[in-house]
Formats: C-alpha cells, sequence, structure tokens
C-alpha cells in the first residue's frame, strides 16, 4: 500500500491504482484520496481481512499528503496563470481517468454480491411473509427478527462504488458511459448524484437518474422546463418530440401522467400526441374528458384526428360529442354575425363545414336532440341534413328549394336516398323523386308545412312507426282512419291516382300566400334528367294540365322508348318459348310413334333370357331390349355405386 502512495503523491495515478487492485484495497480508502468525489453520509464500509497492517502515523501521514495536493487545487487555480491552470486541469483529469478504469474493474464482483444479497432478502421476506400469515404459528419478537436479519454491506459498497463512478465519468467527460451506467441496473445515491448532475447542468444525465428511480413526474417537469427554454438559453435543443418519447412507455401503467404532461406538447404537436394516445391504448373517453375540462379548444382536434386516424372510428358517444362541439361553434358563429347584421345562409366557415359533413357522415348522434338545438330563421341546411336522418323527406327537400333555394341540393339529396333504397328497399326512397316533383309542382303548402314544423318543433314520427301505432290500436274505425290519413300525410303519394284525367296540380294557383309560383322549369328539368327512376303515370298526374307536350319529350321520348323495346322484347321472348315448346311436343309425338318388334326370339340384352310376355323396356336407340325388372336392378346398381366410396386398388 506504501508503494501505492508513493506512486500516487508522484504522479503516476494508473501504476498507482493498479498497485492498490491488486492489494485488494478497500475501495473506501481509495477514493478518500480524491476529496472531489462526494460519497453517501452514513455508510462506514470497513474490510478488515483485506486490508494491509498499516500503523495510524503512516496512514494518516500518506493519505493527508494525497489530500493535501488535491485540495490545494482550488489555491494553485487562483495564483498560477493561465500556463499553469491548463496543467492543473491535466493533472486532475489524469488522476480521474485511471479511478474510472479501477472502479469499472471492481464494479462487477461487487454488483454481483450486492445482487445476490438483494434477491436472498426478497426470498427471506416471502418465507418470513407466509410464517407470519398463519394464524396457527406462533409469532416471532422483534428482537429475534433483528438477528435474522440479512445484512447490507454489498448494497453500501455498491452505493458508494456506483456515485463515485458517475461522478468520475463525468467530470471525465464520458457522458455517454454515464448514460450507459444510469440505464442499467445501479445503486447511485439519488441526492448525491441529482445535486451533482445539477451544478453541472448534465439535464440527460439526469433525466436518465430521474427514470430510473420511477421519478417520472420529476423528469418529466425537468423535460418540460428544458423545452421551454431551449429556444432562448441552452445550447443543447431539447424537443417537444422527448416528451413524447418519455410517455409512451407510461401509457399503460400510469395514463393519467401521460394526459396531465402530453398537454404540454398536444398544441403543437398534435398528430404526434394523438398517435400517442392511440398506440398507448388509452382510453378514448378518459382521453376526451380530461381535454374537456383541461385542454377544451383541443377536444375537438382530439376527435377528429382520432376518426381519421382510427379504422374503426370512435365510439358514439364520442361521435356525439364531436357534432356537439360543432353545432356550438357554429351557433355562437352565426349569433356573432345576427348580432353584426352580416350573417348570411350561404356564408360557410371552416367549422360550419366540418359540421356539414360530420352530420352526413356519421351517424352516432340523436338528430332529433340537435334540431331543438338549431335557430328557427338560419342554418337551414344543416335542419335538412337531420331531417333526412329521420326519414323526413319532404320537409327536408322543401327547405332546400324554398328556403335555400338549392335544386341541385335537393336533386343530390334524392340520389343520396335513392341509392341508399337500392341496398335497403323502403316506399320513401322509392317514391324521392316524385316527393321533390310535388314540391315542385305545390310550394304553398310544402312551404306552409315547412315554417310550421320549424316554429313548433314536434316529435318526428316515421311512417312505419305509424303504420305499427294504426295496426295496435283499439280506438275501432275513427283510431284506424287517423293512422291512415298520417301516412298519407307524410308520403303524399297515392300509387293508384285518380282516373278522372285530372291532374293533382290542378286548381292551384300560381302565386299563394309565400309559396311563389311552380317551379315548372325545375320539374320538366328533374323528369328530363331521371326519367328512369321515376313512374311516369304517376309523375303526369302530378303535371298541371296546360303542360305543353313539346316540354315532355325529353320525359316521354326515353320512357316510351324503354318501354316499347321491354314490350317488343316481351313478345320475342314469348315467341321463342311458343317455338320451343312445339319442338317439344314434336320430339315427344316422334319418340311415342317409334316401333318396336318382339318375338319369340328376342333376349333381354342383360340376363339374356327370352323376353317372351314380359313386361320391356327400350333403349333411346330403339334397338336394345331389356326386361323391365332387369332395368330396374341395374338403375339401382349404379345409384349406390355412385354414392358408395370409391375402393382403392391394392
Amino acid at each position: 500500500m506504501r508503494y501505492g502512495h508513493y506512486l500516487f503523491d508522484n504522479g503516476s495515478y494508473e501504476e498507482s491504482l493498479e498497485q492498490f487492485l491488486a492489494s485488494q484495497v478497500d475501495i473506501t480508502y481509495v477514493l478518500s484520496l480524491y476529496p472531489s468525489i462526494n460519497l453517501p453520509k452514513g455508510l462506514s464500509i470497513a474490510e478488515p481481512d483485506k486490508m494491509l497492517d498499516l500503523t495510524d502515523a503512516s496512514l494518516s501521514r500518506v493519505s493527508s499528503d494525497a489530500s493535501d495536493e488535491i485540495e490545494s487545487l482550488p489555491s494553485k487555480l487562483q495564483e498560477s496563470d493561465d500556463r499553469s491552470l491548463l496543467e492543473v486541469r491535466k493533472m486532475s483529469h489524469n488522476a480521474l481517468m485511471p479511478l474510472v478504469k479501477y472502479l469499472q474493474k471492481k464494479r462487477y464482483g461487487i454488483i454481483e454480491r450486492a445482487t445476490a444479497e438483494v434477491t436472498e432478502e426478497v426470498v427471506s421476506d416471502a418465507v418470513h411473509g407466509s410464517m407470519t400469515s398463519d394464524p396457527f404459528r406462533p409469532k416471532i419478537s422483534n428482537k429475534k427478527q433483528s438477528h435474522n436479519h440479512i445484512s447490507s454491506v454489498a448494497r453500501e459498497l455498491a452505493t458508494i462504488l456506483d456515485t463515485a463512478l458517475i461522478q468520475a465519468l463525468v467530470l471525465t467527460g464520458q457522458t455517454s458511459a454515464a448514460l450507459e451506467l444510469l440505464k442499467g441496473p445501479n445503486y447511485c445515491d439519488l441526492k448525491i448524484c441529482e445535486e451533482f448532475l445539477k451544478e453541472r447542468n448534465n439535464y440527460i444525465s439526469l433525466l436518465e437518474l430521474y427514470k430510473c428511480n420511477e421519478m417520472h413526474s420529476e423528469a418529466l417537469e425537468l423535460l418540460h422546463e428544458l423545452v421551454e427554454e431551449s429556444n432562448t438559453e441552452l445550447t443543447q435543443k431539447f424537443k417537444p418530440d422527448m416528451i413524447i418519447d418519455y410517455l409512451k412507455p407510461l401509457c399503460r401503467s400510469d395514463p393519467m401522467l401521460v394526459l396531465e404532461f402530453s398537454m404540454h406538447v398536444l398544441e403543437s404537436r398534435p398528430t404526434e400526441t394523438i398517435e400517442l394516445f392511440l398506440s398507448g391504448n388509452v382510453p378514448a373517453d378518459l382521453v376526451n374528458s380530461y381535454l374537456k375540462q383541461h385542454a377544451p379548444t383541443m377536444q375537438s382536434t382530439y376527435l377528429e384526428l382520432m376518426l381519421s386516424m382510427s379504422e374503426n372510428g370512435i365510439n358514439t358517444n364520442l361521435q356525439s360529442e364531436l357534432v356537439q362541439i360543432y353545432l356550438s361553434e357554429v351557433v355562437e358563429w352565426y349569433k356573432d354575425l345576427k348580432e353584426q347584421q352580416k350573417w348570411d345562409e350561404k356564408t360557410y366557415s371552416p367549422t360550419r363545414k366540418k359540421l356539414l359533413s360530420a352530420l352526413e357522415g356519421i351517424s352516432g348522434y340523436n338528430a332529433e336532440s340537435l334540431l331543438k338545438r338549431l335557430p328557427t330563421d338560419a342554418l337551414f341546411e344543416e335542419r335538412s341534413v337531420l331531417l333526412g336522418k329521420m326519414n323526413q323527406h319532404q320537409l327536408a327537400l322543401s327547405l332546400y328549394v324554398h328556403k335555400l333555394h338549392l335544386p341541385e341540393l335537393a336533386l343530390a339529396y334524392c340520389d343520396r336516398v335513392y341509392e341508399t333504397g337500392l341496398h335497403q328497399p323502403s316506399k320513401s326512397s322509392a317514391n324521392i323523386y316524385l316527393t321533390l316533383l310535388q314540391i315542385y309542382l305545390n310550394p304553398r303548402r310544402t312551404t306552409k308545412e315547412a315554417e310550421q314544423k320549424i316554429l313548433n318543433p314536434m316529435p318526428y314520427p316515421n311512417s312505419n312507426s305509424l303504420k305499427i301505432n294504426s295496426t295496435k290500436a283499439k280506438g275501432g274505425r275513427g283510431s284506424k282512419k287517423i293512422a291512415e290519413i298520417g301516412v298519407a300525410d307524410d308520403i303524399r303519394i297515392s300509387p293508384s291516382g285518380t282516373d278522372n284525367g285530372r291532374s293533382d296540380g290542378d286548381g292551384e294557383e300560381m302565386t299563394e300566400g309565400g309559396g311563389g309560383p311552380i317551379m315548372l322549369t325545375e320539374a320538366l328539368d328533374l323528369l328530363s334528367q331521371k326519367w328512369d327512376r321515376i313512374n311516369g303515370a304517376q309523375a303526369l298526374r302530378l303535371l298541371p294540365r296546360e303542360t305543353k307536350l313539346q316540354n315532355l319529350l325529353p320525359f316521354l321520348e326515353p320512357l316510351l322508348r324503354k318501354s316499347s323495346e321491354g314490350r317488343r322484347n316481351y313478345s320475342v321472348i314469348k315467341s321463342l318459348r311458343f317455338s320451343e315448346n312445339l319442338q317439344v311436343k314434336e320430339e315427344l309425338h316422334k319418340h311415342q310413334s317409334t316401333v318396336v318388334k318382339v318375338d319369340g326370339d328376342s333376349a333381354c340384352s342383360l340376363c339374356h333370357k327370352k323376353i317372351g310376355s314380359s313386361v320391356f323396356a327400350v333403349y333411346p336407340n330403339g334397338k336394345t331390349l331389356v326386361h323391365f325388372v332387369c332395368f330396374r336392378d341395374s338403375q339401382s346398381i349404379k345409384a349406390s355405386t355412385r354414392g358408395a366410396p370409391a375402393r382403392k386398388r391394392t
């Protein structure tokens, strides 16, 4: 040991520490030569069997000499010039590098003993717990238990070693090695390492120290501060993505902590943050409620991105929540413009476009409750979409035509309903174009009904519920008539029509009560465009009597052509079937008129016996004769052979 001190005092630090390692000197004694290394207080480790027999005088003298040399470094820094400052720093670095190697060589054995110590203690606690949990086993006194307590010498020694090693690595600029040490199992003293790393602004290592000690809240607070300061003070840049990466492993174990600190990056990194929620399987309802309380402005952004990124979409509650958010924003926007007298029904804000898209594409909301929130004098397009969801097609089309004055939207609405009806047939979808035609030709009544429904909102029963109620009602003939009138009022199109030659449009005045003149041009355009989707007879009954035949040519010409083509095809098919019938009869007659000669020499082709007076059968070639019994038996044998599985040949 004296030789090791001699080498250390003369600056041969590497040889000195190799001598200490070979002599198996206690690491606490070696670390006492480095006053700049802070060690945990209250830990006194002594291994007398490994220590050399040194006198107290020589030990104190040697250690004091080494300590005086290192403690005198600050005074040298103040008294020397720049050249001496570099020499002192070089000497300090040269003294610490061998210490790093020395501690790394000693670490494996010490950590192995500490791990075994922990394992032994865990097993002992488990056994002791099972013993104390037995109500029939006598309890051991605390005094007796203290004798069974396992010593923590190895762990204390591991704490001293790792704490010193972290400091030596940082002081020598080996930050990456310090990070590797913190990422693995270690026994670093939290308080000493935390203060040491804070003093040197080594935030990367400090974050890893918090992480390995499961101090996630402290780590995230520090990381958030570093991200905020990265734009001004810090030379090293910390980005919001680092917070997201830190939160990923915590989604399952601590979702509330993830939600708390994700608020710091949700606005700057909305897509990445929501991907974090989705990939981490954070409950969507929990995320939505947290955003609603702490970041309401980002709630719709979360729901939008979740809806666009998730293949299965979102549940109906969250769909309804998103629609409600859009509607609230649109209603507030409408009120502001109305106060400024700038409201225009054909003005679309980004949120209103989102609302219309959501109303058409999302089904997880209550249309009737949303209708009650709409103003009575505006937002007619939204009202039309909601009425369509409730199968109130006549009211929806009336708003498109008479309130919005957008016949093209009404026609697009009819196309959607008709195409949906191809997969889900219903009476309302089949008559949807006739409903629009009636609105064009009878504006007074349809406009009046629409205004009454808007001003006096009532429950909107569909036709199916009315039919069910009319069947179940027990009010006699009167109740049945009321139900039938309700259905007729909802559909307003009779497939049977009238036979007196009078059109339904006759008798309606051209201008009445706010409904305006009939829209004959739009009606004729509808007939010419959708002639193949409209019942021609019913459409003609709805047209006014004074409609010119020339204007109906675009509608009647393809309709009649299709009708005549259908009749012609039908007649051709009928003729073909008649000819086929004649051919079959002729062939039957031919086979029935075939003559077979049977004499005394005629024999059965199967059993080779004479036919005689037995019942016989003739094969289609007209020459082969068999007994009917033989024929029947042969047919049954063939049938059984086909049904039986094929035998394998050996």
